[in-house]
């Protein structure tokens, strides 16, 4: 088989296709002929060598957002057959940690992600598959385990109901995109910023009530609460957006972080924290169930995942040039 591989660090140029053999099942995985798998930041971040991947690794597969067709399972798998259409939940979890018992399984202390779906055929788990009915394109299926499985469990974790209005700083990123329509999905409201008005355009049509053009944390904390204190923040920011976040709260208002584009560090003012009895959270992605509600969302016509470019295995480096230059909308999905 064929795979778009890092072969070194630092640019796209250092992404390419190259063979590898075919893999066999081990008892309890699935090889999935892979449809479709979308890029994430995740990966880029792996590509500029800002992740704990090395020269020893050398070449490696990345891609977590796997959409394809089962063609062969291990003597132990029961749940898949060959020819049925899969999504993969990339979560990796040890299975028997109180966290994996109880659940949410994103707890779990020995929490990873897979990686290899940019290739033409992809190992993984089969207990980690979810069904996909035939009317659910495999390159929508793929927008969403990274993207819209975090902002859904975002979502959960902020308890955000109907008519909640929710702040959404840098909405049109992966992350945000994903938050805004599924914000719209339960009947919420939505705050959402950016420093493109283009972009803010595109949001409108996903259902965001209210934009701000701006990149400027003050800027931006003097809009949002001109328009209304929220009851939650979803925030993949990170770095000054934090307090941002925090300070536009109603009291008793819930700010959820799963992100640290903006900068790894953030100061808070403690007192609007603690005399407002606001509350902040931590988010790593989210659960298989969340995926799978996902998944029927999309095939119930309630969610339609943005994607703006779809790419060959041959194109995968234009796909991560496109994702640097961060001019894009929507998720970026290689078709293998």
């Amino acid at each position: 088989m064929r795979a778009a591989a890092f072969t070194g660090f630092g640019s796209p140029e250092h992404v390419s296709v190259e063979p590898f053999d075919d893999p066999d099942p081990e008892p309890d995985e699935a090889i999935v002929d892979v449809g479709a798998c979308s890029i994430n930041h995740h990966d880029l971040w792996i590509l500029n060598g800002d992740l704990w991947i090395g020269e020893d690794d050398l070449p490696f597969v990345a891609g977590m957002d796997v959409a394809g067709t089962v063609t062969a399972v291990g003597a132990d798998v029961h749940n898949v057959e060959p020819g049925d259409r899969v999504l993969l939940c990339p979560n990796e979890t040890c299975g028997s940690c109180r966290y994996c018992r109880e659940g949410p399984e994103s707890h779990c202390k020995r929490f990873s992600l897979y990686h290899g779906g940019l290739a033409e055929q992809a190992s993984v788990q089969a207990d980690r598959l979810v069904h996909l009915p035939d009317d659910v394109d495999l390159v929508d299926a793929a927008a969403l385990p990274v993207a819209y499985m975090t902002a859904l469990r975002m979502l959960k974790q902020a308890e955000v109901g109907v008519g909640d209005l929710v702040f959404v700083p840098g909405a049109t990123g992966g992350v945000g995109v994903a938050a805004i329509q599924l914000i719209d999905a339960i009947g919420a409201r939505s705050i959402g910023t950016s420093t493109s008005k283009q972009k803010l355009d595109r949001l409108e049509d996903l259902g965001v009530d209210y934009t701000i053009e701006s990149g400027d944390p003050d800027e931006i904390r003097s809009a949002v609460v001109e328009i209304s204190r929220v009851d939650a923040t979803l925030n993949h920011l990170g770095g000054p957006f934090s307090d941002v976040g925090l300070n536009v709260l109603r009291r008793g208002g819930r700010m959820v972080i799963c992100g640290q584009t903006a900068g790894p560090t953030s100061e808070l003012t403690l007192g609007d924290l603690f005399l407002n009895q606001k509350r902040v959270l931590g988010n790593t992605m989210g659960t298989q169930t969340d995926l799978e509600q996902l998944v029927d969302l999309i095939a119930a016509g309630d969610l339609d995942p943005v994607v703006n470019e779809t790419y060959t295995l041959d194109q995968t480096s234009q796909a991560f040039a496109d994702m640097n230059d961060r001019s894009v909308f929507g998720k970026l999905v290689v078709t293998p």
